[in-house]
């Protein structure tokens, strides 16, 4: 079931990880262009959104790629992967034909949610390459390359929360794909929008509620991988997708 699903999503796959890899290396690609004055143009809300110095490489990585662009692209992702995994199939009745060949509803799931992992990993890998492949030429080379390896680490992690939120969802409630898509998405912009304008209103601690405080806010661009933050992302991961098994088991398909 695995590999049939990658292979069924091949294009999509490709055309998310694509995607991903050319808008970072455009973005990345503007740093020379970019000068210590440009921050007095920022909007003081956007600062908390992770544009709070855009004169060094690793700041202006972090607002206008790391902190706007991969995010919100590997949020989608997730959310609209996610929400294939289980409720595409049951909304159109394939899944009682699935599930009439000998393999459990766990193994299904779990086996559609690692492809979705695969699918994470790649458009993290495809990010890596465009940040290796301007690195010299865009005057990025002050970024060690565990550097970009740590941050798009915690791209993978973060498309693979939303995609667990996601497939956790549709198979705990059984709703449409649109429905399971829309409320992960919508989850996961609320996060965001909360995430950047929590110090806008003297509530910065509100951050820790969100997956972009653990995603970013620990500077991995500069520190590297950060344990704390993957154990939490994981973590919140592995419970989304356990209740989404649980409560799978538990439904009654025929309804």
């Amino acid at each position: 079931m695995f590999t049939r699903t990658l292979w069924d999503n091949r294009r999509s796959l490709l055309v998310w990880a694509v995607a991903a890899g050319l808008l970072a290396l455009v973005y990345a690609s503007f740093y020379p262009q970019v000068s210590a004055d440009s921050m007095a143009n920022v909007p003081e809300a956007m600062r908390g959104f992770g544009f709070e110095d855009t004169s060094t490489a690793a700041g202006y990585l972090r607002g206008a790629v790391f902190g706007l662009l991969v995010p919100l692209l590997v949020t989608f992702y997730g959310a609209a992967t996610g929400a294939r995994t289980i409720s595409t199939d049951e909304e159109s009745g394939y899944l009682d034909l699935l599930l009439a060949h000998p393999i459990s509803r766990t193994r299904l799931l779990l086996h559609r949610y690692a492809a979705l992992a695969a699918g994470a990993i790649l458009i993290a890998a495809a990010v890596f390459a465009a940040m290796l492949a301007v690195r010299n030429s865009a005057d990025l080379d002050s970024i060690a390359v565990s550097g970009f390896a740590a941050q798009t680490l915690n791209v993978a992690l973060l498309g693979l929360l939303f995609g667990a939120v996601a497939t956790g969802i549709g198979a705990a409630f059984g709703r449409s794909r649109g429905a399971v898509f829309g409320s992960t998405a919508g989850l996961g912009v609320l996060a965001y929008a909360l995430h950047g304008l929590a110090p806008q209103i003297g509530a910065e601690w509100l951050r820790y509620l969100t997956p972009y405080h653990y995603y970013i806010d620990h500077q991995p661009l500069i520190n590297g991988v950060n344990g704390g933050d993957i154990a939490v992302l994981a973590s919140c991961a592995t419970v989304a997708v356990a209740a989404g098994v649980w409560r799978l088991n538990q439904r009654d398909l025929r309804r």
